[in-house]
């Protein structure tokens, strides 16, 4: 069961659901009309970082070697990204970003239900050929962290990535039945590399 833009401030309000800072304002602004709120949905934000495998490497990307982090971390680079320096992403280049909000969707035992939730890009700029975590959407229960985001720009243009942009929508969902843990690589993460801070 999807949750409602109403039952999604509800799970904030009871702690069923963390996003921190807590996306506002929590109803249409009178004057811009905006809300991130949808009524399915919330809106998430690009963070400050971007990252990206580093140019001219002569390796081969095999999973079957170990953590994500051990491969990515070694041959990557990050670049902050600012209001005076956004991140130029030109056509057919991929970079990892992440949300600006932590997302904590814990695992309760006192009979209330559990959530989880998937990340979906966002339509208008799906239209500009900017694709938005487009492989792996589910946010287990259990999970607390920065989201992760595969961004990849398919238009022949090139798109500026701001940071404070809503980036994203997280859909949120009911789970039936307290799950046991099976806590991820990427529990805790903070960078889009699947590191701390």
């Amino acid at each position: 069961m999807i949750l409602s833009n109403l039952e999604i401030q509800k799970a904030l309000n009871d702690g069923r659901l963390g996003i921190d800072p807590r996306p506002q304002p929590e109803q249409p602004d009178a004057k811009s009309g905006s809300c991130p709120y949808q009524t399915s949905s919330v809106d998430l934000q690009l963070g400050d970082e971007v990252t990206f495998f580093k140019e001219g490497l002569a390796l081969n990307i095999d999973l079957r070697l170990g953590k994500f982090t051990d491969l990515f971390g070694p041959n990557s680079e990050s670049r902050k990204i600012s209001e005076d320096q956004p991140y130029s992403l030109a056509p057919g280049k991929f970079v990892l970003g992440r949300t600006l909000e932590r997302v904590s969707l814990p695992i309760l035992i006192d009979g209330r239900y559990c959530l989880a939730a998937r990340v979906e890009g966002k339509s208008s700029y799906a239209r500009c050929g900017l694709l938005v975590h487009f492989t792996a959407p589910t946010v287990h229960s259990g999970f607390s962290g920065t989201i992760t985001l595969e961004l990849i720009n398919l238009d022949p243009l090139p798109v500026l990535l701001y940071p404070n942009t809503p980036i994203c929508q997280l859909i949120v969902e009911e789970v039936i039945g307290i799950p046991f843990r099976n806590e991820s690589q990427f529990q805790n993460q903070s960078r889009a590399s699947g590191q701390g801070s």
